[in-house]
Parts: structure tokens; sequence; C-alpha cells
């Protein structure tokens, strides 16, 4: 089914009941976790330091849930630590008129990591086969046709050196209860809440059954899934700062090479520093 991360594996029947939302793998709270958490963002932070000198990969972390599963904390949580200029963020909200002329993924190519940069998807183009499914614009067929034509892009992007990380934060219904009230009661969390919320909240199964079908369809060993439990936000934080390790540790990053050229502008720098 998956890993002790909750990666997917490619080819299996995926059904989310089998994930506990609640689930911290016997980890009482955050206090006992986190010496190993602040280790996991120094070197988070030195490997992507690595990447943005190397120059020769990109990452490219997706991140998709029910609504309040925490895919903008999640992301403000685990990219705090690295160097803001090799990090973008973008979030997919609906697509303009520019965006609906081209094919569903024309908007996401655009903004997929270069080499040497870090890019997460808040939201993605799996929302072309989520949100469109449930509300009947688009049918089961077409819907699986697109992720066919999804995993070919993600293929084209393992292939241009980009290494693809999908997140499903999972959530309980009852946690996106609790949240939704939490932005209705807190005047300074209000700004929070989009009156549809509480519409897509009632196609819950629709949204459950149509993820289960884009985890099982499109996870593949080389741009895997992952299922995180995230009714406890500070679990969420841990395991996906141990996916993102770990994936940069896979990627047998290096060392820029080294420019012996540069050694022949020493002599006048010493001089100039010997003088003082």
């Amino acid at each position: 089914m998956s890993d002790s991360l909750g990666m997917l594996t490619p080819g299996k029947k995926v059904s989310l009941k089998d994930w506990n939302p609640k689930d911290t793998q016997n980890i009482k709270n955050k206090e006992e976790i986190q010496q190993e958490t602040d280790q996991l963002k120094e070197r988070f932070a030195e490997l992507q330091s690595k990447l943005f000198t190397e120059k020769k990969q990109a990452v490219l972390f997706v991140f998709q849930g029910m609504d309040c599963s925490g895919k903008d904390g999640v992301i403000k949580q685990v990219f705090s630590n690295l160097n803001p200029a090799g990090v973008t963020v973008h979030s997919f909200k609906s697509p303009t008129a520019e965006e609906l002329s081209h094919d569903f993924l024309w908007r996401a190519h655009s903004v997929t990591p270069g080499r040497g940069y870090i890019a997460a998807f808040n939201r993605s183009y799996y929302e072309d086969v989520l949100i469109t499914r449930v509300h009947g614009q688009v049918s089961d067929k077409q819907a699986k046709r697109s992720i066919k034509h999804i995993k070919h892009f993600e293929q084209l992007l393992l292939d241009s050196g980009v290494k693809v990380i999908k997140i499903f934060l999972h959530i309980s219904k009852q946690f996106q209860l609790e949240k939704l009230i939490d932005r209705i009661e807190k005047p300074h969390k209000n700004w929070k809440l989009d009156p549809s919320d509480l519409q897509e909240r009632k196609f819950w199964k629709q949204y459950t059954q149509y993820y289960e079908d884009v985890l099982e369809l499109s996870a593949t060993k080389q741009a895997p899934w992952y299922v995180v439990p995230s009714d406890n936000r500070w679990y969420r934080d841990y395991t996906v700062l141990r996916i993102a390790v770990q994936t940069l540790e896979e990627m047998k990053l290096s060392d820029p090479d080294p420019r012996p050229e540069l050694e022949s502008l020493l002599p006048e720098l010493y001089k100039e520093r010997d003088k003082k």
C-alpha cells in the first residue's frame, strides 16, 4: 500500500480509509521530535544550497488536499528555512480566460522550476481532474484521459531533470468542520474562508472517490504520491520535511566544479590586502 512515509505503491488499489488522518506513528507530541525537526530543516537548507549551485536538477513539490488541509501552512513551515532566491511558490486558482484558451497543462508548465530551483504548487494541474469531475464538467472518460496526459507531462519534467514529488494532505471531515467553524468565529481568520468552501464540503464523498482515482492512476516510481495524515499540523510538517530531505538526498547532489582559472586573480587581491 505505502511505505513508512506514506509513499504509494504504483499500480495498487487506493482507499483513503486505509489511512488514519490523526495518525502520528506513536509520536506523542511536537516536543518529542523538535530536535529532529530542527535538524531536518538545517539539512534541507544544506541540500537546497547544493541544488542551487549545482544548477543541474530541480524539484517540484505538488500539494493537494481537501479545503482546510493546510497547503499554505505546510509550505510556510517546511520551506521557511530555505534561501528564498531558490524557491518559487505558485497557487492555482480558477483559470483565467487566457488559460482556458490553452490546454489544461499550459498554465502549469510555465511555472515549473528551472534547474537549481525548488517549486511548490499549492493545488495544481490535478484540479482539472478533480473539481471539474465532481461538478460534471468533464466525464469519467475525459478525466482518465487527462490523467494519462498528466503522466506524460510529469515524465517530460523528469526527463528534463525535474524531480516531481506529490503530497496529498489527508484530513478527516470532522477536522475540516472544526476549521471552518474556527475561521468564522475568529474575525482575524475570516479572510481564510471562501463561502464556496461550505458548498464544496457537501461533495466530500465524491472528492474522496476521485482523489483515490488520481492517487491510484498517477502514482509512479519516479513521480510518487505520498499520503500524509494531517489532522495534527506538527506531524504533517514533520513528515513532509522528512519526505523533502529524503528526496534531495536521493538526488546525489554535488558541489559545483572548481574553477582553477580563478587562482590567477589572487595575486592582485593579495597585494591589495597586504597594503593594509
